[in-house]
């Protein structure tokens, strides 16, 4: 059945554009009598959707009149934009938080607010407005378009405004967008999810699966494009299941169709669910030389007891099928993972199992976690025998397997010539560049500042553990 996707409609949009104009009328007045501009702080904690949506808060916020500064102490407007997919990432935002109350001491008038997927959660909000008094706003991921009308409320009423009412999701198109770079973009392509993975708190934060259109993705990457941009990343919470509840193409004829428009860019995507990664996306892949041939296919697991318990709804083998097909089709194909470790049952036999898979795979990067109970989630009501030493022990042994294969994917490059996209100033000191390669591995090279934002060729000379050294071609 086609789903009808709920799109926030124009006369909404329209009031938010009002509200604007209101805080930029507030804040000109206010510069007039002060002579200095408004300033507004903007952090973003855990995912590039995060970062994606700190993109429209700074977009909305420029066009209320504020600038954008990295010092705390000269804002007058604070965002903590929240990631809830870890413990540790909350504990990092409630010590920062805390921190803020000296700032809200020496300066009243500074608006604090707090927004994102911690902020969805009524246990957290409910901390928030207990223990934090000097929060002024919080909003969950479901008001991001509304955040105008928030802030105007939160300036004008003299009261804490708090918006977390629970939804299935909405699509806001059309929303300002204060990019963070002009060399790389995220565009979100889907919001949402509805795998339902036990130990997972995102369904429950950021609504059910929805796809933005097709027409409107196009539109976007084309003026990222024409405005020069090199690098375009495509964002969802399982981008491979993008349009299949709506009229929608498919995920790799979306990518088709991005690699067809005209320009010299490259395109990456992530996140991608294993259940649904088909051999047409890998044939896609293989056949559009923009789409980069770079894989992230998180597999947390290689236990299939433990996958099952996840409600990951694939084995090992079907993991690995798609990760041979993937090889065989395209030239030069590196992936990165997922690995959790310590889920509530798990055992050292099961993650032997997991440890033969990374071996089997050899990944050029892992992203390696602790299990971290998340409020709300199945996996929280499951009980767990292995002790946190045995986690810990287990997790420095991960490490350990991946480290000697990392090393050894990196050596593989010494040699080769790869194309890199410069980004930035080099690490390796005055005269480098850096950038990251088509497998995203990152690349030191001497070169002049004005490469910056070009693809340029770079010969391999050195690998380094989490990095490679080389030199213009």
């Amino acid at each position: 059945m086609v789903k009808s996707v709920s799109t926030v409609p124009e006369e909404i949009l329209d009031e938010q554009r009002a509200f604007m104009k209101r805080v930029y009328d507030i804040n000109m007045t206010a510069c007039q009598q002060s002579g200095s501009s408004p300033y507004a702080f903007v952090h973003s904690y855990g995912c590039q959707q995060n970062v994606a949506d700190a993109e429209h808060i700074k977009g909305m916020l420029a066009e209320m009149g504020y600038r954008m500064t990295d010092e705390i102490g000269q804002a007058d407007v604070v965002i903590y934009n929240t990631c809830a997919v870890r413990e540790n990432a909350e504990d990092r935002v409630f010590g920062n938080v805390g921190a803020l109350k000296n700032q809200k001491r020496r300066n009243p008038s500074m608006i604090i607010g707090l927004c994102g997927c911690m902020m969805q959660q009524e246990h957290i909000a409910q901390r928030i407005k207990k223990s934090f008094p000097f929060v002024d706003l919080v909003f969950g991921t479901h008001a991001l378009h509304a955040f105008p009308e928030l802030l105007y409320e939160a300036l004008t009423s003299g009261h804490r405004v708090f918006e977390t009412t629970g939804s299935d999701g909405v699509i806001a198109e059309g929303l300002p967008t204060k990019r963070d770079g002009h060399i790389k973009a995220w565009v979100p392509i889907m919001y949402g999810c509805d795998n339902f993975c036990t130990y997972c708190i995102v369904p429950y934060v950021r609504g059910r699966e929805r796809s933005r259109s097709s027409e409107a993705i196009l539109k976007e990457v084309k003026e990222l494009i024409n405005e020069g941009f090199k690098e375009i990343t495509l964002l969802g919470q399982n981008v491979n299941s993008y349009g299949s509840k709506e009229d929608e193409i498919s995920f790799a004829e979306l990518l088709r169709r991005i690699a067809a428009i005209d320009g010299d860019f490259r395109v990456r995507f992530m996140t991608s669910h294993p259940k649904d990664a088909t051999k047409e996306l890998i044939d896609t892949i293989a056949a559009c030389d923009k789409i980069c041939s770079h894989i992230h296919l998180p597999v947390q697991s290689g236990s299939n007891r433990i996958l099952k318990q996840m409600n990951r709804r694939y084995t090992a083998e079907d993991y690995l099928d798609i990760i041979r097909y993937a090889k065989e089709k395209i030239p030069g194909v590196t992936f990165t993972s997922d690995i959790m470790v310590g889920f509530p049952s798990e055992t050292y036999e099961d993650f032997k199992q997991t440890l033969a898979l990374v071996k089997q795979v050899e990944y050029d990067a892992l992203f390696t976690f602790l299990y971290s109970k998340r409020v709300g989630t199945k996996a929280a009501a499951m009980e767990d025998l292995t002790t946190d030493a045995e986690k810990s022990r287990w997790f420095r042994e991960l490490l350990e397997v991946q480290g000697e294969i990392g090393r050894k994917r990196n050596a593989s490059y010494v040699g080769q010539t790869l194309r890199v996209l410069a980004d930035g100033k080099g690490r390796s000191g005055e005269g480098f560049l850096t950038g990251r390669s088509e497998s995203n591995t990152i690349v030191d090279f001497e070169a002049d500042d004005s490469l910056i934002g070009q693809f340029v060729h770079v010969k391999i000379t050195e690998a380094r553990n989490a990095a490679l050294s080389g030199v213009l071609v």
